[in-house]
């Protein structure tokens, strides 16, 4: 039998290597995307923790997947870190990237990255959290993640990171960021809603809209806009009417959403989030430089 040269073992090894490595990468991605609420910081945490496996003696790892997680984490927590010292986002709403998809189904590899609901609402929250909170609440409350293994990620001990989880889940659970799961249902509000703007139908908009909504929107440049109430949102609804706008339904994060044009240019994404029949939120990406990076001929096909 022909013994292989120390070359091709290491070639063949390597090979292995990044074979376990890509059985991994849709959780890891899920997991960056959760943290980071962006898909190319979350593409960009996947590869540095690909760096650093390459780099190591993977014999020396006994659970490669919980090793690979937590690599992911601590990148992830270093990123946000970064980002709050930075300053780099507004101090109002922050809308993070929207992964968008027709109405009429995700692709499945969207839908492995969005698995268990994770709504743009839903991130919204995320993004008020502390790196600390988010990433014990991200670990703990979606991954299943012990708290013995994320304390010290965030140099806690597990009962100071429990709290931290306990601290981000009372600020999540206060918030209605999980809409309805029967999407046709979700379909007839939002398609009701946009009949009742495009007819300037003030008294149809608001029948649609929860008392208490909330609209949010990042504008770009540092500029958002947050707005409350019905009749508000309605008035608000009837002016853009008039812009001449293109609204088309889209899934944004598995959700019933729109995608807006003008003059053929992209305008806004929203996500909606519909709960008992009404509309409870509506979070809106109108940044142009962001909205220019977003692959919208996904819903041409």
């Amino acid at each position: 039998m022909t013994r292989c040269t120390e070359v091709m073992c290491q070639m063949d090894e390597r090979e292995w290597l990044a074979e376990r490595f890509e059985e991994h990468r849709t959780h890891l991605r899920s997991v960056a995307y959760r943290m980071l609420g962006s898909v190319s910081e979350a593409d960009d945490a996947v590869q540095e923790a690909w760096l650093r496996l390459s780099r190591s003696d993977a014999a020396e790892i006994e659970n490669l997947g919980g090793w690979l997680t937590t690599v992911v984490a601590r990148v992830s927590l270093n990123m946000l870190r970064s980002r709050a010292t930075r300053r780099e986002q507004p101090l109002g709403v922050h809308i993070p990237d929207p992964i968008i998809d027709p109405a009429d189904g995700p692709d499945p590899e969207h839908e492995a990255l969005l698995a268990d609901s994770v709504g743009l609402a839903l991130l919204i929250v995320l993004e008020m959290l502390s790196p600390a909170e988010r990433l014990a609440f991200v670990l703990h409350d979606m991954f299943g993640v012990p708290f013995d293994e994320i304390a010290p990620i965030v140099e806690r001990s597990p009962e100071a990171t429990r709290q931290l989880a306990s601290r981000a889940r009372r600020r999540v659970m206060g918030r209605r960021s999980v809409p309805d799961p029967d999407l046709d249902r979700q379909r007839e509000v939002v398609d009701a809603f946009l009949a009742a703007a495009r007819e300037g139908d003030f008294d149809a908009l608001v029948a649609v809209l929860d008392p208490d909504v909330v609209l949010r929107a990042d504008l770009g440049g540092g500029m958002t806009q947050e707005l409350r109430g019905a009749e508000a949102i309605a008035s608000q609804a009837q002016a853009y009417s008039r812009l001449g706008l293109v609204v088309r339904p889209a899934l944004i994060n598995g959700a019933i959403g729109t995608v807006s044009t003008l003059e053929g240019r992209p305008f806004s994404v929203g996500a909606v989030t519909v709960r008992d029949g009404k509309i409870v939120e509506l979070d809106f990406l109108a940044d142009p430089e962001r909205l220019a990076q977003l692959d919208l001929t996904v819903l041409d096909g």
